[in-house]
């Protein structure tokens, strides 16, 4: 009912920028919150940043210690798309990312579900 495309992910150089996309779709009533996770091989997916309250004009912004300075997540709620903003990258960075989002549609209102993109690579080499 409800699918995440992420998109934005690829190679970048120490210091450079990139911008993640994930754009959700489907029998959409509301998307509670988003955020962003990334997983290293052989560990756990560790939090990155996360909106909640989105539908407000002054949603909560959570973002990771491991990456607060340096990344910033927005949102578009009228395309139900948000982005994560990564700023001065680390080889640390490099991981595979996944969006996830808490979503209320056709289905399952008034309740929620989370669902979780397919995850897009992200590379950080000189």
């Amino acid at each position: 009912q409800v699918q995440l495309v992420e998109s934005g992910g690829g190679l970048m150089q120490p210091g450079g920028s990139l911008r993640l996309s994930c754009a959700a779709s489907g029998s959409i009533v509301s998307v509670n919150a988003m955020g962003w996770y990334r997983q290293a091989p052989g560990k756990e997916r560790e939090f990155v940043a996360i909106i909640t309250r989105t539908a407000d004009t002054n949603p909560a912004t959570n973002i990771a210690e491991s990456v607060k300075g340096r990344f910033a997540m927005s949102r578009d709620n009228a395309k139900n798309t948000w982005y994560v903003q990564m700023n001065n990258v680390i080889p640390e960075d490099a991981t595979v990312y996944y969006c996830c989002a808490k979503v209320t549609h056709r289905g399952n209102w008034p309740s929620a579900e989370d669902y979780w993109s397919q995850g897009t690579q992200v590379a950080v080499a000189s």
